[in-house]
């Protein structure tokens, strides 16, 4: 009976020694090193230009729109719409998304009234992409130009503003 306590209390002791000295599962590495969290993004800096196109494209580990501008970058805000509803027009309140999963509200803060894409609901082609759905133009109203950007999931994200381009990438995976 001794002998299998003491069995017992050397493997436990193994085994906890073990536990201890294992480095953090793969699991606690970021995808791809990112590491941008998915919390609102704003800059504000003062500018006078306005939207001129909308494009996206697909990366190894993100999927990316850019916001084209006819001169310097614009202030914006970029977050999470709360719920999975689609965003409400900005003059209406009616939505403008047929998306229903995750929406990313993006909003450039400049009149862009010379912006007016053929197909308001689908400004790019998205098919194939990992994580967006669907690239949709709102309005600008009063000094605040809108987008949504339906994602699959709520997945981290970065925003940050470049001479003539607003960016913003969506990772695939956490």
């Amino acid at each position: 009976m001794k002998k299998q306590l003491s069995a017992l209390l050397v493997v436990l002791a193994l085994i906890l020694g073990f536990g201890l000295a294992v480095p953090a599962s793969a699991s606690a590495d970021s995808y791809c090193g990112i590491t941008w969290g998915s919390l609102d993004k704003t800059v504000t800096a003062a500018s006078s230009s306005e939207v001129v196109g909308v494009r996206t494209g697909r990366h190894d580990c993100y999927d990316r729109m850019v916001i084209d501008l006819n001169g310097a970058a614009a202030s914006f805000s970029v977050g999470y719409a709360p719920g999975t509803k689609p965003l409400g027009s900005q003059g209406s309140g009616l939505p403008f998304m047929t998306w229903t999963g995750e929406t990313l509200a993006i909003t450039v803060y400049t009149n862009s009234n010379n912006y007016a894409p053929a197909d308001r609901l689908n400004l790019t082609d998205v098919c194939g992409y990992d994580t967006f759905r669907q690239v949709s133009y709102d309005s600008s109203f009063e000094g605040y130009t809108r987008f949504g950007l339906g994602v699959r999931a709520r997945l981290p994200f970065r925003a940050f503003a470049l001479d003539g381009r607003l960016v913003i990438d969506v990772a695939h995976f956490w």
